[in-house]
């Protein structure tokens, strides 16, 4: 089966031309401010690319608002105030974080009197004590890894509109989950969930976390592309990790840099290429968009779900 037969195709150009506007009201220095460490992000992306799909997402949101709103008459009650979810999947060092901070300021700003907040699935993880008492620290990533348990029960509580739901958050300095510093969440109008794992289903589980999105979002790349994201990022890491004796990273940087990228790739060949084949590939058919990016995080084409 054809893995595209459900999607449109479009190249960047056509893609522009759906929502031809040129006013990004972002400057390069914002941009540079969100963007990952090895990531690249232009005005020249934000209005070929992002502007289209966000007035997308605008269209998909009040498409919401007015089911919400029908429905409540219907059944004859008052509307509920209910959060719209997206999900942004993808490989680690694909740019998913860069994407998911820039789909939430654009929101913001186009939609300003609507409270749109952001957070990751990083912080569910199994803390690392956890994942050494399990055995599988060295599966870190891999779907067992993570407190889905606990992952879907932030989501369940944020979409009844509970006003107060704390989530974990994980520090990539530290390389382990906070959580003495959670991340409050208080009734968004619009929340971004982004994550490897956002749309896959565990083993021990009925529910899809993606079951609570409205919408949801792929960020593809060849896995080669991918690897050399990873090492350039990890080669960053240690740039900004040697004068910091408490970042996990500061042994590497201290030691000889060819065994440390040696370790490198050995990790991504080991636990994230596979992490990436077996589990996050496999979820790319479940989203309502695929972003795809080719060399320099240019992203060169877009798939849209059919219907």
């Amino acid at each position: 089966m054809d893995e595209w037969m459900n999607y449109e195709q479009f190249d960047r150009q056509t893609w522009h031309g759906f929502f031809p506007t040129d006013s990004v009201r972002l400057t390069q220095g914002n941009l540079d401010e969100i963007k990952s460490l090895n990531d690249r992000i232009s005005i020249e992306d934000v209005q070929d690319v992002y502007l289209p799909l966000i007035k997308l997402i605008q269209l998909r949101y009040q498409n919401f608002l007015e089911w919400q709103m029908q429905k409540a008459n219907f059944l004859q009650r008052s509307t509920m105030r209910i959060p719209y979810i997206i999900g942004i999947a993808g490989s680690v060092a694909v740019g998913k974080s860069t994407i998911a901070r820039l789909i939430s300021i654009l929101l913001n700003k186009m939609l300003p009197d609507k409270r749109v907040e952001l957070m990751t699935t990083d912080g569910f993880l199994y803390p690392n004590a956890e994942l050494k008492r399990r055995g599988i620290m060295d599966r870190k990533g891999f779907p067992e890894s993570y407190d889905m348990e606990r992952l879907l029960q932030f989501l369940n509580d944020v979409k009844a509109g509970e006003p107060v739901v704390k989530a974990p958050t994980y520090s990539h300095q530290v390389y382990d989950v906070q959580l003495d510093k959670p991340l409050v969440i208080d009734r968004p109008d619009i929340l971004i969930v982004e994550g490897i794992n956002t749309l896959q289903l565990p083993s021990n589980q009925q529910l899809y976390v993606s079951d609570y999105f409205d919408w949801s979002l792929y960020v593809d790349a060849d896995p080669d592309l991918i690897e050399h994201w990873y090492l350039q990022r990890f080669g960053m890491l240690l740039e900004t990790a040697f004068t910091d004796p408490s970042n996990y990273y500061y042994p590497y940087s201290k030691g000889d840099r060819q065994e440390a990228f040696k370790m490198a790739k050995d990790v991504w060949q080991r636990v994230d290429l596979p992490n990436l084949r077996e589990f996050i590939l496999p979820t790319k058919s479940r989203a309502d968009v695929i972003l795809h990016k080719t060399t320099g995080h240019v992203v060169d084409k877009l798939y849209l779900r059919r219907g």
